[in-house]
């Protein structure tokens, strides 16, 4: 696994790499033979450290985890150990996923992915809110992602793996789009959009 550690407003010795390298190859290599690429960002902030850890290990999964401690060690440990328990909760699809590896998959639908800047408080706060409904949103990033046809249980680990908000992907029962989310309450919430009739 190509393994790349980063410090921000932080010198990362190599006591600290080697810790880093062991234990990510230590947690992951437990699921994955051979994982592609892992990156880890640790960050100084006033008194906290921050760890970022993003593991790729094949085929669209991605693992990340992230924690703060007022430590670097700690801060990745915990960033570690969550990851390690994301991977004990999907041991056995991650298994089958190695077995179904090599059968012929879907293609991914390519799709466009923009980051839009966040609307100012101050927007509406002026009275002139017309003026803001108006305005569109600026778009501050664009790259190309791909959209996964996926089941409906794949879809919430890679979303849970990825520690992520949430994940679109094409239903493979029916092949239309889907969206599995976090919901505020900790449950995951499922939108999948009705055939149109006559269609």
């Amino acid at each position: 696994m190509q393994l790349t550690v980063k410090g921000k407003q932080l010198d990362v010795g190599d006591a600290l790499r080697t810790h880093v390298a062991d234990s990510l190859n230590s947690v992951v290599g437990k699921y994955f033979n051979k994982p592609i690429e892992a990156n880890v960002v640790l960050t100084r902030d006033a008194h906290l450290f921050k760890a970022d850890i993003q593991v790729h290990v094949g085929r669209g999964i991605v693992l990340q985890s992230a924690s703060e401690a007022t430590e670097p060690y700690p801060a990745f440990d915990t960033a570690c150990e969550k990851l390690s328990k994301r991977l004990r909760r999907y041991k056995s699809r991650l298994r089958d996923h190695h077995t179904v590896d090599a059968a012929p998959q879907q293609e991914a639908v390519p799709a466009r992915y923009q980051i839009l800047e966040a609307e100012k408080d101050e927007a509406h706060v002026d009275g002139d809110e017309a003026v803001a409904e108006k305005a569109q949103p600026m778009v501050i990033a664009e790259m190309q992602t791909s959209i996964a046809t996926l089941t409906v249980s794949e879809a919430v680990m890679r979303m849970e793996l990825a520690d992520s908000p949430a994940l679109l992907f094409n239903n493979s029962a029916h092949g239309r789009l889907n969206l599995v989310y976090r919901r505020a309450d900790g449950n995951i919430g499922w939108v999948d959009p009705a055939e149109k009739a006559g269609a």
